[in-house]
């Protein structure tokens, strides 16, 4: 019997990715190769505070790259944090953005590189239509991304989500230069993450390949990267969260992240709409919120969705390939990496869902959903939600 694959590879889909143990290490090549000579390292305040960030800009100082950070990021970003990134960019004349951390620090990273030479406003720039022809091109900086966690995938996203703060809801920046030139993809750098944090992130991949795999249109490539995503995630996320320090599991997680993202291009649905809302007044963590209503949501596409999840069942090897066997083991998914129930454990209240209910189905991620849900279908799902009603 053969040995199995190293954990290793250098890949170009969907942009350069450095995938594996020890990596970050060739952080000043990167730089080098994606032209780089003076970046500003976007993380958030917490990743600033660790050795890996003050390791990495002192190796980049050595080499002869001019670093400085910017961890003014809130968990979930907002426009003063772009906007301040914004501004630190161009007055220390950075040629470009290192973006390190999770979702929130990479998403902001990125709308900082874009935002760099626009002179419109960032709405202007929302993923409606053909917005993203408004902008200028030569203004948008090049950036590696380093994620720190394997959940949102954002290091492969061409979109970044920011929160505007005077009407509290996320708002979905789409360019498809936003893409970051190259990825460092290392899974030692999300050992640290809590098992809390693990099981979070790493049912934000699954949610993506699920909704993904889920959403209407013809797309055979993302199924196929969602479809293997969910395995992988099925394989290793309990493995990930009972021993952080499982670098093979760690691994598989951080690549069944960047297959999400690259996934959902396909499209998403009610999982990130009703998740949205929730995410921007009551601050909570995206992905652990996603893995809080997708059963929920799973069942109320049922009628559109039975025989697709039924051949799910069978590729992902479950006991009992059907709709209800899928609904089982997802359930007890969550429950082994320790995902609350119900939405009433995260703060959400009867009081709030005639304003949830409204921005899920404005929610631009609803228009993915397989069944169509407006304001009383989403009301309906929150519900179940709340009672823990399936």
């Amino acid at each position: 019997m053969s040995s199995p694959a190293p954990l290793i590879g250098n890949w170009n889909f969907p942009t350069a990715i450095r995938f594996g143990a020890g990596r970050v290490s060739e952080l000043a090549d990167a730089c080098k190769a994606v032209g780089l000579r003076r970046p500003l390292l976007v993380t958030d305040p917490g990743l600033a505070r660790l050795s890996m960030v003050s390791s990495a800009t002192l190796s980049l100082r050595k080499a002869g790259i001019e670093v400085a950070v910017f961890s003014d990021v809130r968990p979930n970003p907002v426009l003063a944090n772009v906007e301040a990134g914004v501004r630190v960019l161009r007055a220390g004349k950075h040629d470009g953005v290192i973006a390190w951390g999770g979702g929130s620090g990479i998403d902001a990273g990125k709308a900082i590189a874009f935002m760099a030479g626009q002179t419109r406003p960032l709405w202007d720039f929302e993923d409606v239509g053909d917005w993203h022809t408004r902008a200028n091109p030569a203004g948008i900086r090049p950036s590696i991304a380093v994620p720190t966690t394997a959940g949102t995938g954002s290091e492969t996203g061409r979109a970044a989500v920011i929160t505007n703060p005077a009407t509290k809801t996320k708002k979905v920046i789409f360019h498809p230069m936003m893409m970051p030139q190259l990825v460092i993809a290392d899974p030692e750098l999300t050992v640290g993450l809590s098992p809390k944090l693990t099981a979070g992130t790493g049912m934000d991949a699954f949610c993506h390949c699920l909704e993904a795999y889920c959403a209407p249109g013809y797309h055979p490539y993302a199924e196929g990267i969602a479809v293997e995503g969910m395995r992988l995630v099925k394989e290793n996320l309990a493995r990930a969260v009972r021993d952080g320090r499982d670098i093979e599991a760690r691994g598989h997680m951080l690549a069944a992240s960047q297959m999400g993202s690259t996934a959902f291009q396909k499209g998403l649905g009610a999982i990130h709409a009703l998740s949205h809302p929730v995410g921007a007044v009551l601050d909570t963590h995206h992905g652990l919120t996603n893995a809080v209503v997708m059963p929920y949501v799973i069942q109320f596409n049922r009628v559109a969705i039975e025989d697709r999840i039924v051949r799910l069942a069978r590729w992902l090897n479950l006991r009992t390939p059907t709709f209800e066997g899928f609904m089982q083991w997802t359930l007890e998914l969550r429950r082994e990496v320790g995902i609350p129930q119900t939405l009433a454990e995260l703060g959400v209240k009867i009081e709030h869902l005639d304003r949830f209910s409204e921005m899920a189905a404005d929610d631009p991620t609803a228009r993915g959903n397989p069944v169509k849900a407006s304001v009383p279908e989403m009301r309906r799902m929150y519900e179940a939600a709340i009672a823990g009603r399936l």
